[in-house]
């Protein structure tokens, strides 16, 4: 664990620079493209696969993903990034591994990616230490992605933060009585639709200040896509299976892993 020297300036939108920011990994990220995608830890099966596509179609054009490294939208948006292309700023220490069940995945952008965190080693997450990696992680990125949310969720406090920061806020396109909050922001004149992900992608991936990183497939994600039998998955990557299902990334039916 390293500490921050340099002034970083997307910061400056923060109510406060931090006074301390702690770091694992690679911290040349912090120069790319940034965007910031926020979520339910319980989304929809619609939800997960657009975030999935659009994280892995921003990460392969050049743009990092930043993110929260919690479970649901946070976890798809990273695994789909991959690893090596997402930066995870966490609510406790960077030693602690919360959730618990996104152990692996943390460990993977820990050695490929970018951890950041404001608080000490052994600091455990509390609920006012969310809001503080949420300011954090709405900072970091040139626009907000929010994937689904309710309204009065912890998702809507980073929607609060983006609007202070005068940021850019886009959501998914969702059905009417689905993802309340979105649905509101777009209906209020807050946010902009993704209706295109291509589309999407494109206006980020011109920028020429873009580094490039190569983006590694770990190796369970390339296994789940010969549709293993979930005994096989089980006897190879033990740790892997469940937390892959819980973040959306596989599926699971009679007894045969599906890539999500």
């Amino acid at each position: 664990m390293k500490v921050i020297e340099e002034n970083i300036p997307e910061l400056s939108s923060m109510k406060k620079y931090p006074s301390k920011l702690f770091y694992d990994g690679n911290i040349d990220l912090l120069k790319c493209v940034k965007i910031s995608i926020v979520g339910t830890r319980k989304p929809s099966k619609y939800s997960r696969m657009q975030i999935q596509k659009l994280s892995s179609s921003l990460a392969k054009s050049g743009v990092c993903i930043v993110s929260g490294g919690a479970m649901g939208i946070d976890a798809v948006a990273h695994s789909g990034a991959s690893s090596s292309r997402t930066i995870a700023v966490l609510p406790c220490g960077i030693d602690v591994r919360y959730p618990a069940v996104n152990k692996n995945l943390l460990n993977d952008i820990q050695r490929d990616g970018l951890l950041l965190s404001q608080f000490d080693i052994g600091c455990y997450a509390r609920p006012w230490s969310f809001v503080v990696r949420n300011e954090l992680v709405v900072a970091l990125g040139d626009v907000l992605v929010v994937g689904e949310a309710d309204e009065g969720s912890g998702t809507m406090r980073s929607v609060e933060f983006a609007l202070a920061m005068g940021k850019e806020i886009f959501v998914l396109s969702h059905r009417l009585g689905e993802s309340e909050a979105t649905n509101k922001l777009l209906a209020d004149g807050k946010a902009k639709a993704i209706y295109d992900i291509d589309k999407f992608v494109a206006k980020f991936s011109k920028n020429k200040n873009a580094l490039h990183v190569e983006i590694q497939e770990d190796k369970f994600s390339i296994f789940c896509k010969t549709n293993p039998s979930y005994d096989e998955a089980l006897l190879k990557f033990p740790d892997k299976v469940f937390e892959a299902e819980l973040s959306g990334e596989i599926e699971i039916r009679n007894g045969v892993i599906f890539s999500i």
